[in-house]
């Protein structure tokens, strides 16, 4: 049975979860997945869709923060520069960015068949972790199929996490990380909003991890070099500038921060966030467009939200996973279940619980 942080009472925070405390609390948001394991291959591919209409026609506001640039995302140039997001956001392994890039591209065209003829091209937008420590990279098997596949896939409500579609063959402080998500219910402007996450976490060095109420877990795994990646992405229903939205997403870097990781020269730290309150029309006609947006004032609110949402998503991204065996026999342990070992060892009163396994 899946558990997650709060099941196990790891607190981040004090702001409460929105229903499901995932990223689809924000009205609107979809995530689906795909998921290949064939033999050596265990990887896959993830869908956030901002919402359920044409992405391409009508644009969510958006920024992103390279917290280390050691990754081979796609489309994030033109959201640094314009501010928006206009496909859905795919997430999988390092290698299959441009497969899934061109499977965003086509399906746009498909929706759009004006684009690259009689108005622009298309930002395709993807994240990637490397997941070849677990999974045979090298086969290129992601196929634009499991990209459509993913989409399709997409649904409001609770979000599988774990060893799941882009998350199947990623590694977290030594543990089988993968798909995790959270979300934080605010109050504001006399209305309630969300801020949601979902993570693909493949970061951390083994021995790192710090739980927040200051366990060390062990997963008796060699202590490498920091190269692993993740990838936050962050989404809101308040209304926000692009500035805004780049500030909160920089925030993600301490959500990622307390649980130790040190963003290593070989990490790919990049979060991703997008507002759904204030969209932009593709054939908009006005010359002048208003809009509103939050009073800078308040903003301590959405950062709060965005560190403590993302680091209950990395914990619940491996609370989520099994116990794992890919490729050549490579094996990852489940953070659940160290935290189970502990607790059954301080029933029983072994020294050293609660530190390290018995």
């Amino acid at each position: 049975m899946m558990a997650t942080a709060s099941d196990l009472g790891l607190t981040c925070g004090t702001l409460p979860a929105g229903e499901w405390n995932a990223i689809t609390d924000v009205p609107g948001v979809r995530v689906g997945h795909c998921t290949v394991r064939e033999g050596e291959v265990n990887t896959g591919v993830t869908a956030i869709l901002p919402h359920g209409g044409n992405l391409f026609r009508s644009k969510v506001m958006a920024a992103c923060d390279v917290i280390n640039g050691f990754g081979k995302t796609a489309g994030l140039v033109q959201v640094k520069e314009l501010g928006t997001i206009e496909t859905p956001i795919l997430l999988t392994n390092t290698l299959s960015v441009g497969t899934c890039q061109t499977a965003l591209v086509r399906e746009a065209i498909r929706l759009n068949p004006d684009i690259g003829r009689t108005t622009g091209t298309v930002n395709a937008v993807v994240g990637e972790c490397n997941d070849g420590p677990l999974s045979d990279i090298q086969a290129l098997a992601v196929t634009e199929a499991h990209a459509l596949a993913a989409l399709a896939d997409a649904h409001e409500g609770a979000v599988e996490q774990g060893s799941v579609g882009a998350g199947t063959g990623m590694t977290c402080f030594g543990f089988k990380g993968g798909i995790g998500t959270a979300s934080r219910k605010l109050s504001l402007g006399g209305g309630e909003h969300h801020v949601g996450v979902l993570v693909l976490s493949n970061f951390g060095r083994a021995g790192d991890l710090v739980l927040p109420d200051d366990r060390r877990p062990d997963p008796r795994q060699r202590q490498d070099a920091e190269r692993g990646s993740i990838i936050v992405v962050l989404a809101t229903d308040v209304s926000m500038q692009q500035r805004q939205l780049a500030r909160v997403a920089r925030r993600a870097g301490a959500g990622i921060a307390r649980l130790g990781a040190f963003w290593g020269n070989g990490s790919g730290d990049i979060a991703i966030a997008f507002s759904t309150a204030n969209g932009s029309d593709h054939d908009e006609k006005r010359d002048f467009i208003p809009m509103m947006t939050l009073n800078d004032a308040r903003i301590d609110l959405l950062f709060r939200a965005a560190a403590d949402a993302t680091q209950e998503a990395v914990l619940n991204s491996m609370l989520a996973a099994e116990p794992f065996v890919g490729r050549g026999g490579a094996r990852r342990a489940s953070l659940a279940d160290w935290l189970r070992e502990q607790k059954s060892a301080a029933e029983r009163g072994a020294p050293g619980a609660g530190r390290r396994l018995p």
